[in-house]
């Protein structure tokens, strides 16, 4: 096939020996069955800002830390060198994403290099050496369905004890290969404690896949691993060989509106006194 001009450089450069076909096209990238001397691997070449349809959510990026000072302040103040600097920041996330789930054992494809905006990676295949299906486009029986979801839990957890939220999980961004399913695309990755939505975020990833597997095992929808899995993160008990349920008991006392009111009340009474010594302290003032 034709070589495409962002990959170019990579050939140019010998990271890449050949490429074979294009493996899909969305709304991030364009990702590539690619030949780097004896191992197939994947190319994920990630479309240029103005071209892509997905939007960097201020939601996913709150909370990643940005080590250059320099960087960080162009960055809050929006001027072209800083859009440039948020722009690699948003895409280099998925590439350290990605290494840390690495060294966490969560099962997602190896990275072997980022450069200029080419991401190189392991190929998921299924037990042929074919091109693994995304989940959506598979058929499970129900013993499986169970298998593959505490699979995926087991790597959320392993992924929230590495500090990392999927942020974007379904069916459609996890693939099987010949041992289980695979967790891919994470540019979106979310820091599990400097984001105020982490907690929101995590509870839908679960609760997507969730959806997903009871499809093929109906009694999976009646299990609540995405609040015991938290409850446990938020209370610093969480491991990554935490036993767990799928049990939760959810809080079923009522707000007493008279003591949320009262305590409304005395607060503000409390500022209308600290405004009535103020003006009294200026009177004061103004007198003398």
């Amino acid at each position: 096939m034709k070589i495409p001009q962002r990959l170019q450089p990579l050939i140019d450069d010998g990271l890449i020996s050949a490429v074979e076909q294009q493996l899909m096209s969305g709304k991030e990238a364009q990702v590539y069955v690619v030949r780097c001397g004896d191992e197939r691997r994947c190319a994920k070449v990630f479309k240029e800002a103005q071209k892509r349809s997905f939007k960097q959510a201020a939601q996913y990026q709150e909370g990643r830390r940005e080590r250059n000072s320099r960087r960080a302040r162009a960055m809050a103040k929006k001027t072209r060198y800083g859009q440039q600097q948020q722009e690699e920041a948003w895409l280099t996330a998925e590439v350290d994403a990605l290494y840390r789930l690495a060294d966490a054992g969560v099962h997602a494809p190896r990275p072997h290099g980022f450069v200029d905006g080419v991401l190189l990676m392991d190929m998921v295949t299924d037990a042929d050496g074919s091109v693994a299906p995304r989940l959506d486009d598979v058929v499970l029986d129900a013993d499986t369905a169970r298998a593959y979801y505490q699979s995926l839990l087991e790597d959320v957890v392993r992924m929230l004890c590495a500090g990392l939220i999927h942020g974007d999980l379904s069916e459609f961004n996890v693939l099987e290969d010949a041992r289980g399913p695979v967790i891919i695309d994470l540019p979106q990755a979310v820091d599990a404690a400097g984001n105020n939505s982490a907690e929101a975020l995590f509870k839908r990833d679960v609760n997507n896949i969730r959806g997903y597997f009871a499809r093929f095992a109906p009694e999976l929808a009646d299990t609540h691993y995405a609040e015991e899995i938290w409850a446990l993160y938020e209370s610093g008990e969480l491991h990554p060989d935490s036993p767990l349920t799928g049990e939760f008991t959810f809080a079923t006392h009522l707000a007493d509106v008279d003591d949320v009111m009262a305590v409304i009340d005395d607060a503000k009474e409390e500022e209308a006194e600290r405004l009535a010594r103020l003006r009294d302290a200026e009177d004061d003032d103004a007198s003398g």
